[in-house]
């Protein structure tokens, strides 16, 4: 009966542990993508887990909410901040804060 426990335990550890891997991998993706189409630079080439909690997806479902931060350039000298936020797999927003005022993609 432990053994079983343990097994449990541990599937359900690697599984949140490849989801997690799986929505990092693409909210890099998308910060990559709308840097690209700013013309501008993702610092550090990573994103970083800021929030973790539970949430509801579009279609009211348990999901998983995550929010990431990140860094960009516009010009290669000054750093700028930005989040992006998974609820489940899909992407709920990207926020960019741009001199002109902050950029919000959804």
């Amino acid at each position: 009966m432990p053994e079983l426990m343990f097994a449990l335990i541990a599937a359900a550890a690697a599984w949140l542990w490849h989801d997690a891997m799986r929505a990092r991998e693409r909210t890099l993706a998308a910060c990559r993508r709308a840097c690209r189409e700013m013309g501008a630079q993702l610092l550090d080439e990573t994103v970083v887990l800021d929030r973790l909690r539970l949430g509801r997806d579009g279609q009211g479902h348990l999901a998983i909410d995550r929010r990431y931060r990140f860094e960009f350039s516009l010009d290669g000298h000054e750093r700028r901040h930005g989040w992006i936020r998974l609820t489940g797999s899909d992407i709920v927003l990207l926020q960019m804060d741009h001199p002109d005022g902050p950029t919000l993609l959804s």
